[in-house]
Parts: C-alpha cells; sequence; structure tokens
C-alpha cells in the first residue's frame, strides 16, 4: 500500500495514474474536497477572487480529460475547481482519499514508511511500502523582512483574497511576478493609490497575440534555443514596448532564464499613471517607505507578493536529499537516489508544462513502481540513472536565473523528451 499526500491536481494525478496501473494506496489531503489551492474555500488556499489560470486551457489541461468548451480561454479558480472536482469524480478518486487529514509526520521503517495522521484531533499511525509527496509548491509564504518596521497594515499575498481590502488606502506592493501584478491591477479600482516596488526587470507577455493565447502560438517549427530567445523578446517588445517604458527596469538575462509576467493590463494602467513603480526598499520607518532612488512614500497597506518556498514539515529535509541547497536533489525532480519508495511529486516548474506534464511524470513512477513490482531490470536501469544523476537540472541550455523558486524550473521539452523516454521503456516491465 502507497501513500499519496496531497489532492491538488498532482496528488489527482498521481492517485489517477496509481489507480489505472492496479498500485493500492491512500491518499490524504487537509481540507475537506480535492482541488487543493483552486478550493478558495480550503483554508489553506492561497487563491484570490479574481485570480485565473495564467496559462491557457488548451495548454494547461490533462489530455484525457479536456475542460469543456463553455470554459473560458483563460478560466476562472472556480472554473478550476469544479474541473479538479469532475476530474475526480471521473476517474472515482473520492473513495481512494482520506480528507480533512493532516499528514504529521512521515519517518522511515524498515523498507517502509510509517506514517501518522491526525483527524478531528485524533491520531493514527499507519505503515506504507512507499509516500508520493504531492502538497504542492503554493502553499508556504516566502516573507523576507523589511529593512526597519512597517506601522501599518502589512500582509502577505498569500492571505489576500478580495479587493476590498485595499479601499481608501494608500497601498504598496511589493513584487513583480504574477501574483504581483494580478493584486496590483485589483487595487487600482479600490484604493488611493496603488505603487509597486520592482528589485529586477521582467519580460512582460499579453495573454492573447492576435486573438490566439499567447502560450497556443509557435512551436511547430523548432529553433535554436539563442536565435528563439532573441526574436520572441524582439516580438514582445514590438507588441508591448519595453519595461523601460512604463518605468520599470530592464531585464539583465535573456528570455525565458525566469518566468515571464504574463499580464499586460498592469502596463495600462502603469502609463495610465495608475500604479507608480519604485525600485528596491531600503529603509522603513513607522508609515513611510524609502526607496533606492531616494524617493519616500507614505502608505496604510504593504502587501508581501513575495512568492512562496518549498515546505515539507511533516518529514525531514534530508530524507529528500535537501542539503545546503534550495530544492531537494532529485532525479528528474521525483527519484531520491538511493530510497526507491520515496517520489517527490510535482515539484517542477516550466513554461507550458502543464497539467499534462505532471501527468506524464505521474505515469512514469507508476510504471516504475509497477515495473519494480515485476523485478523488470527497466526499474533497475532507471534506479541507476536516479542514483548517478540526481540533482542534475534538464535546463535546455537556458542560464536560469538563480533564484530560489527557479531551483525546480526545467525545461518543457527536455524534461517531457526525458519522462516519455522512462515511460515508454517501463512500459515494457507492466
Amino acid at each position: 500500500m502507497y501513500a499519496v499526500i496531497g489532492a491538488g491536481p498532482m496528488g489527482l494525478a498521481t492517485a489517477r495514474n496509481l489507480n489505472k496501473y492496479d498500485i493500492p494506496f491512500i491518499g490524504f489531503d487537509l481540507n475537506s474536497d480535492v482541488g487543493g489551492l483552486w478550493d478558495i474555500d480550503n483554508p489553506h488556499s492561497t487563491m484570490y477572487q479574481s485570480a485565473h489560470l495564467i496559462s491557457s486551457k488548451g495548454m494547461t489541461e490533462f489530455s484525457e480529460f479536456p475542460m469543456p468548451d463553455e470554459v473560458a480561454t483563460y478560466p476562472h479558480h472556480s472554473e478550476m475547481k469544479r474541473y479538479f472536482q469532475s476530474y475526480a469524480r471521473h476517474f472515482d478518486l473520492y473513495r481512494h482519499y482520506e480528507l480533512s487529514t493532516r499528514v504529521v509526520r512521515v519517518e522511515r521503517n524498515g523498507d517502509g514508511w510509517q506514517i501518522t495522521t491526525e483527524r478531528d484531533g485524533e491520531t493514527q499511525s499507519r505503515y506504507f511500502d512507499g509516500v508520493l509527496i504531492a502538497n504542492g509548491t503554493l502553499h508556504t509564504p516566502n516573507q523576507p523582512s523589511l529593512p526597519g518596521k512597517f506601522e501599518g497594515e502589512l500582509m502577505h499575498s498569500c492571505d489576500y483574497r478580495d479587493a476590498a481590502v485595499f479601499d481608501g488606502k494608500r497601498v504598496l506592493i511589493v513584487g513583480c511576478g504574477n501574483s504581483a501584478c494580478d493584486i496590483a491591477v485589483d487595487a487600482v479600482h479600490r484604493a488611493a493609490s496603488v505603487d509597486l516596488s520592482v528589485r529586477r526587470g521582467y519580460y512582460f507577455l499579453p495573454k492573447f497575440i492576435g486573438g490566439k493565447p499567447t502560450d497556443s502560438i509557435g512551436g511547430k517549427l523548432k529553433l535554436p534555443r539563442g536565435l528563439k530567445q532573441r526574436l520572441d523578446a524582439r516580438l514582445i517588445r514590438l507588441i508591448v514596448g519595453k519595461p523601460s517604458d512604463y518605468g520599470l527596469p530592464e531585464p539583465s538575462y535573456r528570455m525565458y532564464e525566469s518566468h515571464p509576467v504574463i499580464n499586460s493590463l498592469v502596463l495600462h494602467h502603469l502609463g495610465h499613471g495608475d500604479i507608480t513603480p519604485h525600485g528596491d526598499i531600503v529603509g522603513v520607518v513607522g508609515d513611510t517607505v524609502t526607496f533606492a532612488d531616494g524617493q519616500s512614500r507614505v502608505y496604510d497597506l504593504v502587501l508581501m507578493a513575495t512568492g512562496y518556498k518549498l515546505d515539507y514539515p511533516f518529514i525531514d529535509a534530508s530524507e529528500l536529499n535537501w542539503h545546503n541547497a534550495d530544492a531537494p536533489q532529485l532525479y528528474l525532480n521525483v527519484f531520491h537516489p538511493q530510497y526507491r519508495n520515496l517520489f517527490m511529486m510535482g515539484m517542477v516548474e516550466a513554461a507550458g508544462l502543464g497539467w499534462e506534464g505532471r501527468n506524464e511524470q505521474a505515469e512514469m513512477v507508476a510504471l516504475y513502481i509497477k515495473a519494480r513490482q515485476n523485478q523488470h531490470p527497466e526499474a533497475d536501469k532507471l534506479e541507476k540513472k536516479a542514483s548517478a544523476e540526481a540533482g542534475q537540472t534538464l535546463d535546455g541550455g537556458f542560464d536560469y536565473l538563480k533564484l530560489e523558486r527557479m531551483a525546480y524550473y526545467v525545461h518543457k521539452d527536455s524534461y517531457r523528451k526525458a519522462v516519455n523516454a522512462h515511460i515508454a521503456d517501463l512500459k515494457q516491465g507492466v
């Protein structure tokens, strides 16, 4: 019996593939329903009312379970919640899950794992042959300290739900990722003023080009990496201009070396003076914030849209081969170099990977478990690669920024090619 931790999209894809290959398992999730962070009613969700998918549905959906035609190109979070709940019903996954259940501890026990869970104040400890960790990467906020104490209202984007929090306030949003820009656009319509503190440059992409979702354009003609970076950067510059045209810093890196911002509305509001950009924060005293350019402004609310950090509080980091690094060092971000029954599911990010790319990851793991049960040599072959290549990043030659959030970033085509090669080989052992 295997344990699956999490009932968000990755947990559900994992459960689907274990079920598909007749591998017995029990799933656990804190919430009373499936969907993970996409269920805004989940008390552990980091979703906000205006949130939509930042990739198009056609590039994101599971191939064996497409979204309905009537769903918008960029679905609202409520549509995503319904989608994942429908997915769980369609593949009969609910019966495998113990919901409203917290995983308290995961510890090695001989050749397997002892898992302690808690529900309604009662704890239970059970032995499992293996563990598949799929509790997500966007639930524990990254909270950098400010250079001083802010005496106004201070919050992280993980706690943001509705734009009413901005009513009549002088607002500073720290950060310029996708959530930061979404929230800044929300704030424009309710706040007295909206400022944005940006430390580094970003590439900004519109959601549509020529009426088509941006992430669906191109890809048929495979260009050399450097040429594609140059051509796509030039195309985007023609469409939306340079970040500096809007008062933002220019990126000091090439396109695709960090995750782009899929939001042109923030540029619209910057261009209209609805949002005022600033650089890094160098000082905070009371309700006054001073920026690197020497300007000081007074704020009622500072919202830290500074992202999330990997967090697996129920298991020792050393068990994950996580030593003095920003992420566990695993083969294909999944396989432990030593333990053959511990898998990190969904600790992977790539532009365009979508849920189908994660489904492929889940199928690869299910097939490996099955091949290992059948003592097939392909399982041994994969294990040797996992031991030899743990921590090697499939970056496709891209020089990704050395940021914590990029520590588990991969090049989509390179990653899917490797995963699908293992799927083809492992199917021989089923």
